[in-house]
Order: C-alpha cells, then sequence, then structure tokens
C-alpha cells in the first residue's frame, strides 16, 4: 500500500515540497494530496502591484504552474477551495471543507506537509462592510482592488495605511494609475527594514512622485458614505479617499498548528531543523512564511517572509521527504524593492538589530555613483555597512539608488553569507566599465570607508 503525504497549503513552499517528493517516488510509492483554499497554486504574490500598476496585464503572468499541470505532469491530487481546519496527529488525519461544493472531508495522512503561509495583520478597525477596504496577499484580492479602480465612478484618491515592501509597492502602484495617493505609517519612518536615515531618502523620493506620506500617525477608523469608504480617521484628523489598501504586514499562519500541538518558536513561527522537519513530531515537515529558520548572521531564530525563502524550504523538504537529503542553511534577510525608479536593497542586520544581537559596530554610509561620473545616466547611490568592532566582519548592508542599486546587495550579501571582512571586501575584483560602475564600484568605496572607521577606533 503506497505512503500517503498530505500537503496543507498550495502555494510556492507546499507545492515545490510535494512536486520534489514526486520526482523522487512515484505513486505507486507515495500518494500526494495537496489541500489549498485558493483558488490558485504557485503564483507570485510579488507581483501583485506590478499587475495592479498595468505593468503586468495579465494576472495569468502571474500564475508559475497551474493545477491542471500538477496533476497530469507529477500526479498529485490538488484540491482547490478546500480549507483545512483540523489536524489530528494522534489519528494521522486532516479534516478540509468544501468551500465550493459544501460538505467535509477527513483524509488519512503517513506524512503531512505544513504550509499554510501568513496571513495580514488587520486591525480591529479594517473589520468593514464598507466597499473600497482592500488587502492584498491573494491574486483574488488583487482581482477585486483592479475592479474597483475600474468601476464607475472610478476612484481619484487612494490611502495606502503601512509603509513596509507591500505597502510602498502598491503606493507606487496606484500613483501610476493616477489617483493622489496618501500613504500613512505609525512607526516614525515607512521602509523599516531598513535604518531611518536610509528611510528618509526612500521618503524624498515617494514625495518627489507625487505621494504624501503620513509617517509617525496611527489610523484609528473609517468613515463611510453611501456604503463606500469615505476616509481614513486618524488622531491628526481623517484623510479622504475612495480607497483604501492595507500594508500592515503579515503574521505566521499557524491556527492549525497551535491546535494539532505542533511546536512553535520564539518568534511565533513553526520550530523546524534544518531539514525543514517539525521537531519532536514524528513524519510532520514545515515551510514558507508559517516558519521560523536561523539569522546566520545574528544567530537568532527569526520570521522573514519572503518567497524566496519559502521555495528553497519546500524544495528541502521534498526532497528528504522523497527519501533524498538536503538541508536550508538560514537566512541573512536579503530583499530588494523599488519605488518607481528609485531602488532599495538590503541584507544582514540593521543597526537595532545589530545591537539588540549584542554585537558592537561601526556603521558607515557612502555616496557614488551607479556608473562612471561622466558617463551619460550616472545616478547617484548610497551606500551603509554595518562592521563588527574591532573583527571588521560584515554585519549588514543597505542600498538605496536610483539605477543598477537594488542587484548590487548581491555582492554584499554573498559577502556576509560567507563572513567577510570589509577589508577583505575591498580587494574583490568586481567588474568595471564606465556603462556599469565607476573604477572604484559603490560596494568597494563603502567597504574601504567602513576600514577607514574601524582603523579611527584604534588609534
Amino acid at each position: 500500500m503506497a505512503q500517503r503525504l498530505i500537503v496543507v497549503g498550495g502555494d510556492a513552499a507546499g507545492m515545490a515540497a510535494a512536486s520534489q517528493a514526486r520526482r523522487r517516488r512515484d505513486r505507486r510509492d507515495l500518494e500526494i494530496v495537496a489541500f489549498e483554499r485558493g483558488h490558485f497554486t504557485s503564483y507570485s504574490a510579488c507581483g501583485i502591484p506590478y499587475w495592479i500598476s498595468g505593468l503586468v496585464p495579465d494576472r495569468d503572468q502571474l500564475i508559475a504552474r497551474d493545477p491542471e499541470t500538477f496533476r497530469t505532469d507529477f500526479d498529485i491530487d490538488v484540491r482547490l477551495r478546500h480549507e483545512v481546519t483540523g489536524i489530528d496527529l494522534d489519528r494521522r488525519e486532516v479534516v478540509a471543507r468544501d468551500l465550493a461544493g459544501g460538505g467535509e472531508v477527513r483524509e488519512r495522512f503517513d506524512t503531512l506537509m505544513y504550509a499554510t503561509g501568513a496571513v495580514p495583520i488587520k486591525p480591529d478597525w479594517a473589520h468593514t462592510d464598507a466597499g473600497g477596504v482592500f488587502g492584498i496577499q491573494t491574486l483574488n484580492d488583487g482581482a477585486a482592488l483592479r475592479d474597483w479602480l475600474e468601476a464607475e465612478p472610478k476612484p481619484r484618491r487612494a490611502v495606502v495605511v503601512g509603509g513596509g515592501y507591500i505597502g510602498v509597492e502598491m503606493a507606487e502602484a496606484l500613483i501610476q494609475r493616477g489617483l493622489t495617493v496618501t500613504l500613512v505609517e505609525k512607526a516614525a519612518q515607512p521602509m523599516s527594514t531598513v535604518d531611518e536615515d536610509m528611510a528618509e531618502l526612500v521618503v524624498g523620493a515617494m514625495r518627489g512622485l507625487g505621494i504624501t506620506v503620513r509617517a509617525g500617525l496611527s489610523v484609528t477608523g473609517l468613515e463611510q458614505r453611501d456604503g463606500r469608504v469615505s476616509a481614513v480617521v486618524t488622531a491628526e484628523g481623517p484623510i479622504p479617499t475612495d480607497v483604501v489598501v492595507l500594508g500592515l504586514g503579515v503574521r505566521p499562519n499557524v491556527a492549525l498548528a497551535e491546535a494539532a500541538g505542533i511546536p512553535l518558536g520564539p518568534s511565533g513561527a513553526i520550530r523546524v531543523d534544518r531539514r525543514m522537519r517539525v521537531p519532536g513530531v514524528e513524519d510532520v515537515w514545515a515551510a514558507g512564511d508559517c516558519v521560523e529558520c536561523l539569522h546566520r548572521v545574528s544567530g537568532m531564530p527569526v520570521h522573514i517572509p519572503l518567497g524566496t525563502h519559502a521555495n528553497k524550504q519546500g524544495r528541502v523538504a521534498g526532497i528528504n521527504i522523497g527519501g533524498g537529503y538536503a538541508t536550508f542553511a538560514g537566512v541573512i534577510g536579503t530583499a530588494v524593492t523599488k519605488v518607481c525608479e528609485l531602488e532599495v536593497g538590503r541584507t544582514g542586520l540593521r543597526e537595532r538589530d545589530a545591537a539588540a544581537a549584542g554585537f558592537e559596530f561601526v556603521s558607515v554610509i557612502s555616496e557614488s555613483t551607479s556608473r562612471a561620473g561622466y558617463y551619460p545616466g550616472a545616478r547617484p547611490m548610497t551606500v551603509k555597512l554595518l562592521a563588527e568592532k574591532p573583527s571588521g566582519r560584515l554585519l549588514g548592508a543597505q542600498i538605496v539608488g536610483w539605477s543598477e542599486a537594488a542587484k548590487r546587495i548581491d555582492t554584499l550579501a554573498v559577502a556576509l553569507w560567507n563572513g567577510m571582512t570589509v577589508d577583505d571586501m575591498t580587494a574583490l575584483d568586481l567588474g568595471y566599465a564606465p556603462p556599469y560602475a565607476p573604477v572604484w564600484d559603490p560596494v568597494l568605496i563603502a567597504a574601504r570607508k567602513a576600514v577607514d572607521a574601524l582603523a579611527a577606533l584604534g588609534r
């Protein structure tokens, strides 16, 4: 009798695990059933803002593999619109509700893959029956917002609540659609994924694009008129609007895990080992935005929900479930985004992360250009590095610039991953030609400045 793998969650991590397990074991040996409460499998949620803006014209361009591909090419029983409502580890079964046809199904498992992802943070004031209030978590969310933006009367004003990646990217998308956009962030600056001095550069660029940024301001409620949202209520008064987009971040979707007795880690996400197994629970694996992992620099468990991590973790879990051997080596938090032409990249620790982890460090900021200064199109670039005292080991990096900036963070991520010092980095043999970089690349200039800062401490 074939063993049975049940996958809870049909997006990046879950379907990566299912497909990798299938590559190693055929149906006679392993039956795979994947439950997904939504309408799609394996799609790019990160691409939704660019579909909203119109840069990506077709929703289906965001779908990497549709359910039928998994059914026919991978022999995986994908059950869309089935929401798992319970996991019984003693009886080795899951309970799922058929959201389309009604009723309930129970399925046994020998192995369980938990890949429920994350759920958006939604404060009490955002629970409303007023039209025009949207989260951006799924393709259905994106479709609902697009329909609202294209319906008559067309919205003219938008408020984005939250200044993280999704908030900033949605502000860009809406301004590109011709709306007047206000971004509200309760913290002192949007883009808390970088330090405040670097976030100031992002805010300046956003304001230059015509986005109104209201930082240090909390939303307390909504006003509506004729069943539609009409204003966002704040301590400084209402902000009139025709549409509200929530970009308040996410939390790990672990309600089912907690109820089943699957252990959580200190971050509030599911604790897993390097092979993506749940310790102490036989034949249960987890991956994606619902799990925590090791930060390679701080050495601390962290929850960093990114599609890059989810795909890698799912692949690792699937290889192991299929009888192979693979490990997930941890994360350093590398991420990039943009606000129209402005590019933002970060990796490793911010100043507050480094302080919380107990490091003593120097931080430096250097200004350079993306290309040779005389070459047409050269634009300013700001690089920030954190280096440990006195070793000089790189702890973190951030980049803000107008062109060729974001992907330079990858050079710094490789240096960070491999434990390089800023002194080591000054000797990196990076490519040079006037159309692509100055003689001293911005990465090298920043490394030299960090070396000088460390040397000054020793004098």
